[in-house]
């Protein structure tokens, strides 16, 4: 009973987490027309229709003097008195109903709007947006594990005056406010020249940040010091050691760190932002879509398949690299 409960509690939890995605997600399927119905439903769909010797008819529920109610398609329109033709047997005839056809309700069909996509891939120009931001993504993962390495490796392999000391300062670096930074840093690019490219954007990856820094360390600490003195007994050097012992056993972390450094990248916005300003070219998914949403503020499903499609490789990637990307986190910072 109490796992019952306890997997309910956390269903319910998921789907109110996941419900804006999910109700963007059906946005980005509907038209204009759809979304500005009051009484439509939330699945992208239209009123049912019937084509009828080469035209076509609106389908109603109309109530029977059985009390069974049938849809049927409006043909004929009149004030007390309406002809309709069943859908399913057309072969019947036509059906002859006493009322006003204005007071019946019409039954919805499923009529979701893919074209969207197609849409909103031409008009933002998404190929060109999309590889700016997979570049970007990718050489600032690359650069973030590879410098968050061999920094965590220092600290965690190596003895030497100041470790303790030098690894605080590292650590009190993350509770600095980004915005303190921001106006040095940026007259700092702005003096070499660097604003408008990717520069700003990628360099910084490549010397390391605290945060990943200490997940790697903390995971390499569970690692046993006898693989290193074995390796060095047989002559390996401290490069060697980190290439053939540490790093075959510390994929699970290196891949979290992969993931949160890809996603980060992914979504930066506020970065790319100040520093390619007027620099379309060379802008990635974010920045094209905000400007997107600027133009076309009243094409709310395009807002949002384009949205759906900027999520799709982040969730891709997630979900790929789910058991490594659990292990790593888990086993960071937890003795073997």
């Amino acid at each position: 009973m109490r796992r019952a409960v306890l997997t309910v509690v956390m269903s319910g939890i998921l789907i109110a987490f996941l419900s804006p995605l999910a109700y963007s997600a059906l946005i980005s399927l509907k038209s204009e027309h759809q979304i500005s119905q009051s009484n439509s439903p939330l699945l992208p769909s239209d009123p049912a229709t019937f084509d009828y010797e080469g035209k076509t008819y609106s389908v109603y529920y109309v109530p029977m003097p059985d009390g069974t109610t049938r849809e049927l398609a409006l043909i004929k329109k009149g004030r007390e008195t309406s002809d309709f033709i069943d859908p399913a047997n057309v072969a019947a005839g036509t059906i002859t109903w006493e009322g006003s056809w204005r007071k019946l309700t019409q039954p919805w069909q499923l009529a979701p709007n893919w074209d969207n996509y197609s849409q909103v891939w031409s008009l933002i120009d998404f190929p060109r947006l999309l590889f700016n931001t997979v570049a970007l993504a990718i050489i600032g993962t690359i650069g973030t594990v590879l410098s968050c390495v061999i920094v965590a490796y220092g600290f965690a392999r190596f003895r030497f005056p100041g470790r303790g000391m030098l690894f605080t300062l590292l650590l009190a670096t993350i509770f600095l406010p980004a915005a303190v930074t921001l106006i040095p840093t940026y007259t700092l690019f702005v003096k070499i020249g660097w604003v408008g490219t990717w520069l700003p954007l990628l360099v910084p990856a490549f010397f390391a940040n605290a945060y990943d820094v200490f997940l790697i360390r903390q995971y390499l600490l569970t690692i046993p010091r006898d693989l290193d003195e074995a390796a060095a007994i047989d002559g390996a050097g401290a490069l060697r050691i980190l290439r053939s012992v540490i790093l075959p056993q510390a994929w699970p972390v290196i891949v979290a760190v992969s993931i949160f450094t890809f996603v980060y990248s992914w979504n930066d916005f506020f970065g790319p932002l100040i520093y390619l300003a007027g620099h379309d070219d060379i802008a990635p998914l974010q920045v094209g879509l905000s400007r997107f949403e600027g133009v076309y503020h009243t094409e709310r499903a395009f807002i949002q398949a384009g949205n759906i499609m900027t999520l799709l490789i982040p969730v891709v990637l997630f979900v790929a690299f789910q058991r490594v990307f659990t292990r790593g986190i888990v086993i960071t910072g937890v003795d073997k």
